[in-house]
């Protein structure tokens, strides 16, 4: 079974273990959800704070 991966550095997908520009990727697999999320909250004021970073809200 193939997985896709990101890399860290570029922020590319990729489906190799090694990103094209030589950095080690990750899988990019989201967190299994759960209706009883403890840190949920925070994930969304993280998410919020780096969208207002980059000027996309």
């Amino acid at each position: 079974m193939r997985h896709i991966f990101k890399c860290v550095n570029c922020n590319n997908y990729t489906m190799k273990e090694i990103c094209e520009c030589g950095n080690k990727s990750l899988l990019s697999r989201h967190m299994k959800y759960s209706p009883d999320d403890k840190f949920g909250s925070y994930r969304r004021k993280a998410k919020l704070n780096e969208y207002l970073k980059r000027g996309l809200l």
